[in-house]
């Protein structure tokens, strides 16, 4: 496998990051150690929440997402890393069971003006449900080595 530079990225090209599902045991035993609101563990205080029903706690589906671009892109990519995440919305509800696409769109493609040897990629990542709407996107950055 042909690993991808900073060169190999393109503004506005946009890659599949595959699909996953969350079980409801995989989002209760998530939201009880990291997440542990009533609406994410509790089956009756969620029926009884605005939600309806248990839903995957937002940094769930944020990880969820980052597993898919890992295994699609970044395991493939130059990556040094990311300097941070400019926005997250947690759009709609993630409920167990639902089939859940990832993508990432690249927004820019800076080289770094002080350390030729890399650049950053600005990019837009999402995870859609199976109707194509979006339920969770981020803005952030990745740094990406450059051929040498």
């Amino acid at each position: 496998m042909e690993l991808l530079y900073l060169e190999d990225f393109s503004t506005g090209e946009v890659f599949d990051c595959g699909t996953t599902t969350l079980s409801l045991a995989e989002i209760v035993e998530f939201a009880r150690q990291f997440d542990p609101q009533p609406f994410h563990i509790d089956p009756e205080a969620a029926r009884e929440s605005l939600y309806g029903g248990i839903i995957a706690s937002g940094w769930h589906t944020c990880s969820a997402f980052m597993r898919l671009m890992v295994d699609a892109i970044l395991s493939r990519t130059a990556t040094l890393g990311s300097p941070g995440v400019d926005q997250i919305r947690w759009l709609r509800p993630v409920r167990p069971g639902d089939l859940l696409r990832g993508q990432m769109t690249i927004l820019e493609v800076k080289p770094s003006a002080s350390k030729p040897d890399r650049g950053a990629v600005r990019t837009h990542g999402q995870i859609l449900d199976d109707e194509g709407r979006t339920m969770m996107e981020m803005y952030s950055w990745m740094l990406v080595r450059r051929r040498t």
